[in-house]
């Protein structure tokens, strides 16, 4: 092979000519230029890195490179900002010319490059830092990055708070006519209750954004992964560590239009001479479309990394009714009273939710209405009828005498009473609570505590023979700094979340493999730490049709295109707010079905008065609900591969598809009561000619073939199609 010279040096021979070894040759080419940046090419991307430390990301798409990143000029044009006491520490710029560059053997991929290149701080005060940057030929869209801050000097250097990945970005760069902060977003974090995580930026924007740890909302978990796309391209940054970090993702829309992104690390190491600090990998991506994108190659990096999804049962796609619509006073005559019905609509599975149970931690029955051995008898009804029923309950809280919504009513429980070491305790030693400091938390990092939650799942699957777990409020906890733990980190409680969860699944497997585990972080995105250890997600208490449907999105780009993603209640589809009540009239079940969720509803029936009057199933719902959950269960779309066929934000109307069967499944939508008269495109064919028809009105809407899929059509509020070769 022959190597033709440029006026780039090149530093390493592998990494400009990579001889055939015994993995074959990285396609990652990486060329050095000593006075101005490295550069690293694949076939799909072009991150190009700066002295300043920027590292700027280029899609490789039709001949072009395309970029959101507009790093500013000169010193503010910095990739990472270190603040040490109280003050940046000021670093030289990067030294290309000892820049270190190797062949990668495994870890995320089997081939790949590797970059090191160190700085020194500026004068005297001993920190030296090395970058790492990695990209793997299995990722091509992706580079790794971390830092590693060492302590060279003579005395201790605190590192209170590191920010890097930084990013500026500009959607004019892709689209010459839009404002500079007119992108569409995704924001991973567990920020707020009914927030939407999936929205185009406006001027002021701003948003935290922290991850892992429990916030002070009482929120938390999050996915740590931020995402940014126009018409062209988008970019994306996280970290990729396959356990829960505690760091932030802000985002900011700046004064000057610019869009700012980064990750943050506060209260970071306390470095002693010769002490090192390395932080999570982070990555950074270029992708083309929207939010999947980038989020389904999130999950494929840490599926490398041992960090893998619990698959669904065959149960987890069946229809499910849920008893919250009788709220917290739920009785066992109320319940069983709904059984005719569900037969009728040909509903597999039911839940009992809140009200059940006596306190938080224990999960014993509440002794007014599930007295003696109701919950047992009542589970035995569903039984005979041919139901399965799971049961909503919430691990690592417990009740301490605070009062707080589903909380236990101010109760003390007996596991809290008995055994207060336990407890999660803040920094100052006081106990750190979840649910807005009502609850107590159970540290998941002590052996005792999961062996705990091991009996409580045995006591709810086996003794009273549930088929499944409806876990519900479920965000993250506090970092823990109870003495009596000996924890090596505050953050031992934040990672061992997931092993609670774990036990949960492998030991309701255990006794049923058919069982349904699902976790529902309300409000919210879900949290790294669980989420592979659920086999049926959940929208989470969608407000409104949009959020049910790009939340069905968000976890089969996260767990798979074939996942279980329960839809939540459909009456959650449109909600209104009245004074101190939520009022569900919603009635949509075309944003479940046509995007591949799980169906659900929580009616009360028969008629109990006023009191449920928004759920009641009148004989006008009757007729809808039995119109859809005959077609969700006839066709079962939930299991059919989600396509990634359309752009959230830039395709109008918002388009889904599913294929299954041979056929391809498509789902358009657009605004309430808002006719929509167009031509729409049905991508994703192969060669032929194809029949499309309407299944939900059972019309017949004309064919079309592979060489101008379009349909000319009309319609208001949604269009199912099925497409057929004919």
């Amino acid at each position: 092979m022959r190597c033709n010279s440029t006026s780039i040096v090149v530093l390493a021979a592998l990494a400009a000519c990579a001889l055939p070894g015994a993995h074959g040759a990285s396609a990652v080419n990486v060329a050095v230029n000593p006075a101005g940046t490295i550069q690293v090419k694949t076939p799909a991307a072009v991150f190009e890195l700066l002295a300043s430390g920027y590292l700027e990301g280029r899609l490789v798409k039709n001949g072009q490179q395309l970029t959101l990143d507009d790093p500013a000029q000169g010193e503010a044009s910095g990739g990472d900002l270190l603040l040490s006491g109280g003050a940046p520490a000021r670093f030289d710029p990067l030294d290309f010319r000892r820049a270190r560059i190797s062949d990668i053997r495994g870890g995320i991929g089997p081939l790949g490059k590797r970059i090191e290149v160190t700085a020194k701080q500026s004068g005297a005060r001993g920190l030296e830092k090395v970058l790492a940057l990695e990209v793997y030929d299995d990722f091509p869209k992706a580079a790794f990055l971390t830092i590693t801050y060492r302590n060279a000097g003579k005395a201790a250097v605190k590192l209170n708070q590191i920010s890097f990945q930084r990013r500026r970005l500009n959607a004019a760069l892709t689209d010459p006519q839009a404002s500079p902060f007119q992108m569409w977003s995704f924001q991973g974090s567990s920020f707020k209750w009914g927030n939407d995580d999936v929205g185009l930026l406006k001027k002021g924007f701003s948003q935290p954004n922290l991850v892992g740890v429990a916030t002070p909302s009482g929120m938390g978990g999050g996915i740590p992964v931020v995402a940014f796309w126009t018409r062209a391209a988008g970019t994306a940054i996280g970290h990729v560590e396959p356990h829960a970090e505690t760091l932030s993702l802000p985002v900011q829309v700046g004064d000057d239009g610019r869009v700012a992104a980064s990750v943050r690390i506060d209260d970071g190491a306390s470095l002693k001479p010769g002490e090192s600090y390395t932080t999570p990998r982070t990555f950074l991506a270029v992708f083309s479309g929207d939010y999947y994108e980038p989020l389904s190659m999130w999950s494929a990096i840490l599926q490398r990394q041992a960090w893998v999804p619990a698959q669904p049962p065959s149960d987890a796609f069946e229809a499910n009714w849920c008893g919250w619509g009788y709220l917290g006073s739920v009785t066992p005559a109320q319940m069983v009273g709904t059984i005719p019905k569900l037969k009728e609509f040909g509903i597999k599975w039911a839940t009992l939710d809140a009200g059940w149970f006596n306190a938080s931690g224990d999960w014993e029955p509440n002794a007014n209405t599930f007295a003696n051995d109701a919950v047992r008898r009542m589970v035995d009804e569903f039984h005979k009828n041919g139901i399965r029923i799971s049961v909503w309950w919430a691990p690592i809280e417990a009740a301490d005498g605070h009062v707080g919504r589903r909380g236990g009513r101010g109760t003390l429980s007996k596991v809290a009473q008995e055994h207060p070491e336990w407890v999660i305790q803040d920094a100052a030693g006081k106990r750190a609570g979840l649910r807005n400091n009502s609850l107590a938390a159970l540290c998941p990092a002590l052996p005792e505590v999961q062996a705990y939650f091991r009996k409580v799942t045995e006591r709810l699957i086996r003794d009273y023979d549930f088929d499944g777990s409806k876990m519900d409020y479920i965000f993250s906890v506090p970092r823990c700094y109870n003495p009596a733990h000996h924890h090596k980190s505050p953050d031992d409680s934040v990672r061992a979340v997931a092993d609670v969860y774990k036990i949960i699944l492998e030991t309701s497997k255990a006794l049923k493999p058919y069982s349904v585990t699902q976790i529902c972080p309300c409000g919210t995105t879900p949290n790294l730490a669980w989420l592979p250890f659920e086999n049926q997600a959940v929208t989470a208490d969608p407000v409104g049709s949009i959020q049910v449907r790009r939340r069905i999105k968000l976890y089969k780009a996260l767990l798979g295109p074939r996942s279980a993603v329960y839809g939540d209640h459909v009456e959650l589809s449109k909600i209104r707010f009245d004074p101190n009540r939520e009022v569900d009239l919603g009635e949509d079940f075309a944003s479940t079905v046509g995007t591949g969720g799980v169906l659900g509803t929580k009616f009360t029936w028969p008629d109990y008065g006023d009191r449920f009057d928004d759920v009641f199933l009148t004989p006008r719902k009757e007729g809808i609900w039995k119109q859809w959950i005959p077609i969700y269960n006839s066709m079962m779309l939930s299991k059919g591969t989600s396509m990634n066929l359309y752009t959230i934000g830039y395709d109008s109307p918002e388009g889904y598809a599913i294929a299954k069967d041979g056929k391809m499944y498509y789902a358009f939508f657009v605004g309430e009561a808002q006719p929509w008269e167009g031509t729409l495109e049905l991508r994703g064919l192969e060669t032929g000619k194809y029949r499309v028809f309407d299944y939900v009105n059972r019309k017949e809407l004309g064919s079309v073939d592979e060489s101008n899929p379009r349909l000319q059509t009309k319609f208001t509020e949604h269009l199912l199609l099925e497409v057929s070769r004919q």
